[in-house]
């Protein structure tokens, strides 16, 4: 565990980074406050200190309320070293943001007692962290295949749609469906079935650009998101990804499956200010449309113009059992 100590006394730092390092902490000592919270506040830095009241630059309360400012590091357990031992100092110390309190002089036992503690707290935060994001992993991804589900994806491809329209840029909406995957369920087994679209997953997130997104919409229904990106490139990306879907067979418990996907691809400016519903009804009617010419193809969907130059919506196409 690394310990940071901050005292502006080389006879005092001196032997307490002695007695921190044989008790079997990292120590990074400094002779002033402002060091402290420099070191304090950085990404990797100390979670643990012990912190003189006096100092110059900045005191120990003063690095307790520099610290406690910057909610978005994680927590960081500070104990105060001051020969203060007043009520009111003990105080203000605390309403400082510190921890604990120990006053000079203190027994190196006590003191790595109270570290102990501290440890025990640090340790509990780090699990709460752990839930915390264990849970919000839960809520956002997919059971099966780890990729964003269906209420995610959703609400990230609103958010690109609304800043490509701000930008003036375009954002491809490509929904891809796995062939026959009825057909894999029942031949292979459905524990193959599973293994079959968590292939499929994984082979279109190495298919895509770490800002692009891919989601589960549901079943063996897939909903991948290009940012930026022009019409000759939402199409290339189109066949790639469907090139790299049939590359080889899945292995899964019941042998060796061979796998395509049919895609229907959109291009959002080519659509206007249409609403997300709206969109993703058309990018399915393409999807519809490549299974009905005869699936591992993509189709894209394109509006239709009215006489006067207008858009008129395409009527969804009934979705039918891939």
């Amino acid at each position: 565990m690394k310990i940071l100590i901050a005292d502006d006394e080389a006879m005092s730092r001196r032997l307490l980074q002695t007695t921190m390092e044989r008790a079997g902490y990292e120590v990074t000592a400094v002779e002033n406050g402002r060091l402290a919270a420099d070191e304090l506040c950085k990404s990797e830095g100390p979670k643990l200190a012990l912190l003189d009241w006096v100092m110059p630059e900045l005191d120990g309360p003063g690095v307790c309320r520099e610290v406690r400012k910057r909610k978005e590091q994680s927590y960081v357990y500070m104990i105060l070293l001051t020969s203060k031992e007043k009520r009111e100092n003990v105080v203000a110390g605390l309403e400082s943001g510190a921890d604990d309190y120990l006053t000079k002089p203190f027994d190196p036992e006590e003191l790595k007692a109270r570290l102990r503690t501290g440890m025990r707290i640090l340790d509990l935060e780090d699990r709460l962290i752990e839930a915390r994001e264990g849970m919000r992993f839960q809520a956002t991804h997919d059971a099966l295949t780890s990729i964003w589900n269906r209420g995610m994806i959703m609400e990230l491809l609103g958010r690109e749609l609304a800043r490509s329209r701000r930008e003036g840029k375009c954002t491809a909406i490509l929904m891809g469906d796995l062939d026959y995957f009825k057909r894999v369920n029942d031949t292979y087994g459905h524990l193959a079935g599973g293994e079959v679209l968590k292939e499929a997953a994984r082979r279109l997130l190495s298919s895509v650009r770490s800002y692009d997104f891919v989601g589960r919409y549901g079943g063996e229904e897939f909903l991948v998101v290009l940012n930026n990106c022009d019409t000759a490139y939402g199409l290339t990306r189109a066949e790639d990804i469907r090139k790299i879907i049939a590359l080889r067979p899945v292995q899964t418990p019941g042998g060796l499956v061979p796998i395509t996907m049919s895609l229907g691809l959109l291009l959002s400016q080519e659509w206007g200010y249409r609403p997300l519903e709206e969109l993703l009804q058309e990018a399915d009617a393409a999807l519809y449309a490549a299974k009905e010419a005869g699936r591992n193809c993509v189709k894209v969907a394109t509006p239709k113009i009215q006489p006067d130059g207008g858009d008129i919506p395409v009527p969804e196409l009934a979705r039918r059992r891939r």
